[in-house]
């Protein structure tokens, strides 16, 4: 047996332990956080980025308790949310007074929100790519008389040839688009133009030192490092076009998988990153950084159809993105279960093969890794925070608070 499955069974004699702590038994499925791997992970991404400040991305997060957690720590500043209503909600709450939005939003109820509070408005980014975005904005005041910070949106795909690999997000990508975007907002009153985003997907959310996927991986690193080199010029060119047209208060790019390339170019300013602090199972296989899991969910064995099968009830909690294996949760602790090919991870039941499945008892749990981070919070209301084998604190998710964003 290796030290990768005596760990993995040490961590399911120390959540064992830590849950029998408790005064109730809790509610399946059981959501904890380790805050010994996720404090290491959160000075580790502090680390990798040489003193530039990291923004915290809440969509990989979405606990308030840890977020503020993640925040408190040296290096972090701000925080990069998913939707203009979460971003509106922290503010309210006193989280933080520095949000980047870091979707565009057509969301009018949240909008009129914005334009009706000037505190709000003064704390919170706006993301655009289009002047459709600032249509959207206007449409819902009655006066321009509170400024909207708004920040752009650039395309940071790799084009090679006439292919783009990367995320589809916005349709600028050179610096005459975007200067003539930045020139309409300057024009337009009502708006302050603060910041440019660049979001190098294809080399903050590819694995590139996957096991058993050697060439694959090579071809991987190789496209990344295509995607770095050229975008830092790209970069340097949108930024020359806009300096002498506005001065920005913030470049934000990168993500948990690309923190060293990014804050390797001058011109950004600040890197995002969110699942580094949980590490899910898409960021097992990076060269650049290994990631300590510290998020996990349980589920109970409820059935043994056979000696060599245990049924847990639930777990098929599947990650967004491009349908396939990479999204399935991982049965993690005790080591050696396995899906199995025809049913995979049920939104009921779950059946699991593998040397360990012959121990398990009825009432048993099984911990599971998301692949991602964050989404699996949005399917519980509370997290328990575990430091050893101690449950330290029960704190409400988004959900928990009554949010859905």
């Amino acid at each position: 047996m290796g030290l990768d499955h005596v760990d993995r069974n040490r961590l399911w004699s120390r959540l064992r332990d830590a849950l029998a702590g408790l005064e109730e038994p809790p509610a399946t499925p059981v959501m904890v956080v380790d805050l010994d791997a996720f404090d290491a992970n959160a000075d580790d991404l502090v680390r990798r980025a040489w003193g530039t400040p990291v923004r915290l991305a809440s969509k990989s997060v979405r606990v308030p308790a840890l977020i503020e957690r993640a925040l408190a720590h040296s290096g972090f500043r701000g925080v990069l949310s998913y939707t203009l209503a979460e971003a509106l909600w922290l503010e309210e709450q006193g989280l933080c007074d520095d949000l980047v939005v870091a979707y565009p939003t057509v969301d009018r109820a949240a909008l009129s929100r914005l334009v009706a509070s000037p505190q709000a408005a003064a704390r919170i980014t706006l993301m655009i790519d289009d002047p459709a975005h600032l249509d959207v904005v206007d449409s819902v005041r009655a006066s321009r008389a509170v400024p909207v910070r708004v920040a752009i949106d650039v395309d940071a795909g790799l084009r090679v040839g006439r292919q783009h690999v990367g995320p589809k997000r916005s349709p600028l990508y050179d610096a005459a688009g975007v200067l003539e975007l930045a020139r309409g907002v300057l024009a337009r009153p009502g708006f302050r133009l603060v910041g440019v985003m660049t979001y190098e997907g294809q080399v903050a959310g590819v694995q590139d030192d996957v096991p058993h996927q050697r060439a694959r991986s090579a071809v991987v690193r190789r496209l990344k490092a295509l995607s770095v080199s050229q975008l830092a010029a790209r970069r340097q060119e949108v930024a020359e076009a806009l300096r002498g047209l506005v001065e920005l208060e913030f470049w934000n790019a990168g993500g948990s998988g690309s923190v060293e390339a990014t804050v390797a170019d001058p011109v950004v300013t600040e890197v995002a990153a969110g699942s580094g602090l949980l590490g899910p199972t898409l960021f097992d296989h990076y060269q650049s950084f290994r990631p300590r899991p510290a998020a996990f969910f349980g589920v109970p064995v409820v059935r043994r159809p056979s000696p060599e099968i245990a049924t847990v009830h639930g777990g098929g909690f599947v990650a967004s993105g491009p349908a396939g294996a990479d999204r399935l949760p991982t049965p993690w602790a005790p080591a050696g279960l396995h899906l199995t090919g025809l049913e995979g991870a049920g939104e009921v039941q779950t059946p699991l093969t593998g040397r360990a499945a012959a121990l398990l008892e009825i009432g048993d749990l099984v911990w599971f890794r998301h692949a991602k981070s964050g989404e699996p919070f949005e399917h519980t209301d509370r997290i328990h925070l575990v430091r050893g084998d101690r449950v330290v604190d029960t704190v409400p998710t988004y959900r928990g608070h009554g949010c859905v964003f």
